[in-house]
Formats: structure tokens, sequence, C-alpha cells
């Protein structure tokens, strides 16, 4: 199992030295959220908490993905950022594959998009895209993304989608991974069959082996039975090596984390953070490695 720093809801100008601090300490990526806005008043349930409120305030920074990722592939050499989640069908998907294809060709292909359909309607209306069927207008969406990432001339003629040959430059010189976040029987599916992982929310280890298991099986089914799946997952109940143990155990391939939480707590200190990654990296990532060699 690799670890992944979450960059969700901190301090933007903190960034890079986080980003800089994991690779160092071992951490294999860099995981950044999205949002565009924060509507004043929601009214769409949040799905991932009992009361339908998001897990955020008001103000919380939500810095654009992709030019973030730009300025920290400037400033590391080898650890590798995915989006977690970014919403696909939020966006015109000719924006996307330039924004992604030319942040996978500046950062020497160390770039993967991790993908879900949304939940807040009122920013898909202030976006000007719909709302209704977002789930099926993605999957085009991926169909569209690939092929403008293959280089030379495509087209395409799809239910949302169609246009004559065209070509989009530069393009990455690899397959960009793609990841599929999201709970519901469509996006677990989606990611099984459609993608190269999937991204979880919150879970315990048991529920992480169980989602596990029926990953697994829907991608036995599929025309990508064989092909290797990744589940990048936050384990809610691990908390030391033994536990991260069971989390690989359970099926996880990626796990993601704010380390300086077990050190610190939830502090805004820069240096805090700092060496609860440095710590992290000495008391878990090291050994576990060793431990798996």
């Amino acid at each position: 199992m690799k670890f992944a720093l979450s960059l969700a809801f901190q301090d933007p100008l903190q960034a890079g030295a986080l980003s800089r601090a994991a690779e160092e300490a071992g951490f294999e990526r860099v995981i950044l959220s999205d949002h565009v806005v924060h509507p004043e008043r929601i009214d769409t349930p949040y799905p991932y908490t009992p009361d339908g409120a998001p897990r955020w305030e008001p103000f919380t920074p939500w810095p654009d993905p992709w030019v973030t990722i730009g300025h920290l592939a400037a400033s590391t050499e080898k650890i590798r950022f995915v989006t977690g989640i970014y919403v696909l069908p939020l966006r015109n998907p000719f924006v996307v594959a330039k924004a992604v294809g030319t942040a996978a060709v500046l950062s020497g292909d160390r770039v993967e998009l991790g993908i879900g359909a949304g939940w807040m309607r009122e920013e898909f209306e202030l976006l000007e895209q719909p709302f209704a069927r977002r789930g099926r207008r993605m999957d085009e969406m991926l169909e569209v993304l690939e092929k403008l990432w293959a280089g030379g001339m495509v087209g395409h003629e799809g239910e949302f989608y169609r246009f004559e040959p065209l070509e989009m430059s530069p393009v990455p010189s690899r397959p960009i991974p793609i990841w599929c976040g999201g709970l519901s029987e469509p996006a677990l599916r989606r990611a099984a069959t459609r993608c190269d992982g999937w991204i979880s929310d919150l879970h315990t280890t048991a529920e992480l082996g169980e989602i596990r298991a029926k990953l697994d099986a829907l991608r036995a089914g599929s025309d990508r039975a064989g092909r290797p799946f990744a589940v990048l997952a936050a384990a809610k109940d691990a908390f030391d090596l033994d536990g991260y143990r069971r989390v690989a155990d359970a099926g996880v391939t990626h796990l993601m984390t704010m380390p300086w939480v077990f050190y610190a707590g939830a502090t805004d200190d820069l240096e805090k953070k700092l060496e609860g990654i440095r710590r992290f990296g000495d008391d878990v990532i090291a050994p576990f490695d060793e431990g798996r060699a």
C-alpha cells in the first residue's frame, strides 16, 4: 500500500511546502479537492453526512486543482497528483482535456484524474451545465477525453457531444490514469468498468473490504477484467501501523491522510504540519515498506 497526502481545506499558500515535505517523507501522491463556488444558500443535501450539511464552512479555500498542480509539479520531482474529486460534468470536456493534458505534459506525466458526478445542483446551474443526467454525460465525457488525449485528428458523434475531426496539442506521452469516486451503484460500476481506480469517502476498514469485493466482482464481468485496479481510501478506524496493515489487507492500494492530525491535531501551523508529515514518514511509511518488502 502507498500513501497519499490530502490537501483538502488547507491554506493554498502552504501547498508547495507540504507537497515537498510529503515527497521527502515517502508519500507517493498528493490529493487535491474541487469546488468552484460555495453559495450562501445550498438546498441540495450533501450526500456524505447524516444531516446533509457539508463538512466545511463558507470561505474554506478551494484553489483550482489544475493551476495548483502546475505550481506543485514545478517544485517537486517524483510525487504524483490526483484530484479527489474533480466534478467532471460541471465542465466543458474540451476545457478539461486541455487543462489536464497540459498538466500531464508539463509535469512529466505525474497527474491522474479523479472524477465524480457532483452533488450540488446550485453549482451546476451557476456554471450553466445540466444537473440532470450528469452521470450519463460524464460517461460520454470519458470517451471524448480519451480521444482528445490520444493525438491525431479525432471526431465524435454521441448523445451529448458531437464534433468533426480536430486535434488538440500537446497530448500526454502515455494514458492519464482515471479514478472515479462515489458510493452509488452507478458510481461503483463506472469505477470498476470504466476507470483505473476508485476513491472513497470516510469508511471503516470492514466497509472498505466490502466495497473492494463489490468492485472486484463488477470488474471481473467487464472488458477491463484482469487489468490492475486501485483503491484510494480514507479509513476512519486506522491510526497506527497495524491498522494500516489491516487496511491494506482489505484491498486498499493507496491510503489518504492528513498526518499532522495524529501529532498536533487540526492545526493551521505550517511547521507543525511539516513535522507531522516527517514523523508519519518515519513512524509509518518507512516501517510499512520494510514490512512488505
